[in-house]
C-alpha cells in the first residue's frame, strides 16, 4: 500500500476531542487505501509545562535526563491516539522513538536524525496494522538514551519518516490552513498560496514564519518531499492548504511570494575598528562561541587603516553579544572605540524564486518604504530574498505597504 504521513501539531491534539478529530481525518486516508504514519506532538503548553518542571528541579540539569522527561510528552499523545483510532476499528499502535528506533546523534535536547530503518513498521504494516502512531520530536542515541531533536522537532520528525518510508506525502496539521503571503494579524489582505517552492518556504520560514520548523524544509528540499501544510480545524478537500514542492512543480511563480518579519532585531555598530587582515574573524569567532546568532553583516569602507562593522541579532542576544565583544576587547583580540547598540528595530523580507529571472525589485522595495517615510538601517540580499532592518514602529506600515507594492492580495 501506498505510505502517507500525517502530523498533527500541539493544538491539533491540545484535548481529547481535538485528539478524536484528528483520528477521524486518519480514519479518511485509511479508507482511501493508505498505510499512515502519523506523527504526533505534546499536548498544547505539554512541553513547556516539562521544561518548566526539569528548571525546577535542577537549574544545572543533566540533558540526558532532561530529554527523557521532555519527550514524555508525546509518548502520552502518541498512546491516546492509538487507543482513539482502535475504538474507531482501525488497527493502529503506538511507536517511541527507540522502538522505530528513529537513530540520532548524541546531542541531547538538540540531537539530528541519522538514520530510520523501516524494517519494524513495515513489518507491522503487512501484518494488518494500518497506522502507526509515533511520538514525534524524540529518538535514541548510540549509548541507547532518548533524544530529543529541538523545539519544533516534530516537523523534522515527520519529513525524515516521509523521506525514510518514500511516503507519497507529508501532510503536516496545525492551526492555520495554509502558508500565507504574510501574517494576516498584520496585513489583512494575506493571501494563502496553493503552492509554494521549498526555496522560498525556507528563506519564509528562517525569516519568522511559524508555520514550518527550518529543519524539516531542509529536509524536505533535500529528499524532495512533498508537504501539504493544512488547518486540523476546518473540513478539507483534496487541494486544501499549502503544497510545499519543488520549484518544477510550479507553473509560474510571482516574483514575490511572501512578505516575512522579524519583529525584535537589534543592529550592533563596532566604530572605529583597527581594519587588518583577520578583523571579522576576530569579531565574529567570540559571537558564535558566545552562541549569537548573527544575521546581517555591513563593514565600513576602510580610511586611514580603521572601519565600522555593523551586524544584527536577536535582541534577546544582545547582552551575551555585548559581553563576548568586550571580553575580546580585553584579551586584546580586537581593537574598537565604542559599541552603538539600538534594540528598537525589526526585519522585513521579500522573498520569492521570480527574483531570479526578474529586476527592480529591489529598487521597488527600496522606493515604497521612501515613500512611507521609513528608513533602511541594514540591507542584505540573496538569489530569491531582500531584507531591510528598520525601525520597530514601521513593521506593520513596512509590511502592509510592501504587500500592497508586489501585489500580493491577488496571489494564489
Amino acid at each position: 500500500m501506498p505510505v502517507l504521513v500525517m502530523k498533527f501539531g500541539g493544538t491539533s491534539v491540545a484535548n481529547l476531542d481535538r485528539i478524536r478529530r484528528a483520528a477521524k481525518r486518519v480514519g479518511v486516508e485509511v479508507a482511501k487505501g493508505y498505510d499512515v504514519i502519523v506523527i504526533v506532538s505534546a499536548m498544547s503548553g505539554k512541553t513547556n509545562e516539562l521544561v518548566g518542571w526539569v528548571g525546577e528541579t535542577s537549574p544545572m540539569y543533566d540533558a540526558r535526563e532532561y530529554d527523557a522527561v521532555v519527550s514524555s510528552g508525546e509518548n502520552v499523545t502518541a498512546g491516546l491516539m492509538a487507543l482513539t483510532l482502535q475504538e474507531m476499528d482501525v488497527p493502529a499502535r503506538s511507536w517511541q522513538g527507540w522502538q522505530v528506533p528513529l537513530k540520532t546523534n548524541s546531542a541531547h535536547s538538540q540531537a539530528r536524525i541519522e538514520e530510520i530503518p523501516t524494517d519494524n513498521i513495515m513489518a507491522k504494516f503487512g501484518e494488518g496494522m494500518k497506522v502507526a502512531v509515533v511520538a514525534g520530536f524524540q529518538g535514541v542515541s548510540p549509548e541507547g538514551r532518548i533524544t530529543t531533536l529541538g523545539r519544533g522537532g516534530s516537523d523534522t520528525t515527520a519529513v525524515a519518516f516521509a523521506a525514510a518510508f518514500d511516503a507519497e506525502r507529508c501532510d503536516i496539521y496545525t492551526d492555520v490552513d495554509g502558508v500565507y503571503t504574510t501574517d494576516p494579524r498584520v496585513c489583512a489582505k494575506a493571501r494563502k498560496l496553493d503552492k509554494i517552492a521549498f526555496e522560498e518556504m525556507l528563506e519564509l520560514a528562517s525569516l519568522g514564519a511559524k508555520v514550518l520548523q527550518t529543519r524539516s524544509v531542509e529536509l524536505a528540499m533535500r529528499y524532495n518531499v512533498k508537504l501539504r501544510v493544512l488547518s486540523s480545524f476546518e473540513e478539507q478537500s483534496d487541494t486544501a492548504g499549502t503544497l510545499v514542492c519543488a520549484e518544477e512543480d510550479i507553473m509560474e511563480s510571482n516574483v514575490v511570494n511572501g512578505i516575512a518579519f522579524s519583529r525584535d532585531e537589534a543592529k550592533m555598530t563596532l566604530v572605529t575598528i583597527v581594519d587588518k587582515p583577520g578583523v571579522a574573524a576576530s569579531i565574529f569567532g567570540p559571537l558564535s562561541e558566545a552562541g549569537v546568532n548573527v544575521d546581517m553583516i555591513i563593514q565600513n569602507v576602510s580610511e586611514e587603516g580603521v572601519t565600522d562593522m555593523t551586524f544584527s541579532c536577536p535582541v534577546d542576544q544582545v547582552k551575551r553579544a555585548e559581553k563576548a565583544l568586550f571580553d575580546a576587547k580585553s584579551s586584546g583580540m580586537i581593537e574598537f572605540d565604542e559599541l552603538a547598540v539600538d534594540t528598537e528595530c525589526c526585519k522585513v523580507s521579500a522573498v520569492g524564486i521570480g527574483m531570479r529571472s526578474q529586476s527592480g525589485v529591489a529598487a521597488k522595495m527600496f522606493k515604497t518604504l521612501s515613500d512611507e517615510g521609513i528608513n533602511i538601517k541594514v540591507i542584505a540580499t540573496s538569489e530569491i530574498k531582500i531584507s531591510v532592518i528598520v525601525d520597530r514602529k514601521y513593521l506593520e506600515l513596512a509590511v502592509q505597504a510592501l504587500h500592497d507594492a508586489f501585489g500580493l492580495e491577488n496571489a494564489a
